[in-house]
């Protein structure tokens, strides 16, 4: 059980009601998370902005976007954070292969250079902060600049995620 109280719609802030009504709207299930988050109505508005922002497919790859929030999660032991990223990027093309080679990225075959390059720079920058310059280096052979930093955002976006989900206990949704 989360160690704070789940908001639903009819108990929400008016901005968070707002969240709520717009994410049905596109069928979209409102996520645990949100209810958690709706405590804070202008954070949780402004998450959710953020968080759309990371998710469209401009600057970075998907696939290369999905890697990252794996490793990320799978990082800081967040088993709600990897679930829910699981189905979305078996849809961008990350393989189950990959998905299961997650936590042993460096020794499997399953990823290819570029691959290796971004979740090198994925645990260094969620474990360390500091980027080493051979890391980076490996990096910039594959990405330009506006998707290092979006990477870079994402990488940071998802490991407040997973603070978030793992400090506050917030369990998966039953449906």
């Amino acid at each position: 059980m989360a160690r704070v109280g789940l908001v639903e719609k009819e108990q929400a802030d008016p901005i968070m009601k707002e969240v709520y009504q717009g994410m049905e709207d596109q069928n979209m299930p409102v996520l645990n998370l949100f209810k958690v988050l709706a405590h804070c109505p202008h954070i949780g508005r402004n998450w959710m902005r953020l968080g759309n922002s990371i998710l469209r497919a401009e600057d970075l790859s998907p696939k290369l976007r999905q890697l990252a929030i794996l490793r990320v999660g799978h990082l800081a032991q967040s088993e709600y954070e990897f679930t829910k990223h699981t189905a979305v990027s078996l849809g961008v093309g990350v393989t189950k292969e990959q998905i299961d080679a997650i936590s042993d990225w460096a020794t499997s075959t399953a990823f290819n250079d570029e691959e290796c390059a971004v979740l090198g720079y994925t645990d260094e920058v969620a474990q360390n902060v500091k980027v080493e310059d051979d890391t980076f280096a490996r990096l910039r052979a594959f990405l330009d600049e506006p998707a290092i930093v979006k990477l870079t955002t994402t990488i940071g976006y998802y490991g407040m995620v997973c603070r978030v989900l793992v400090a506050l206990q917030v369990e998966l949704e039953t449906e």
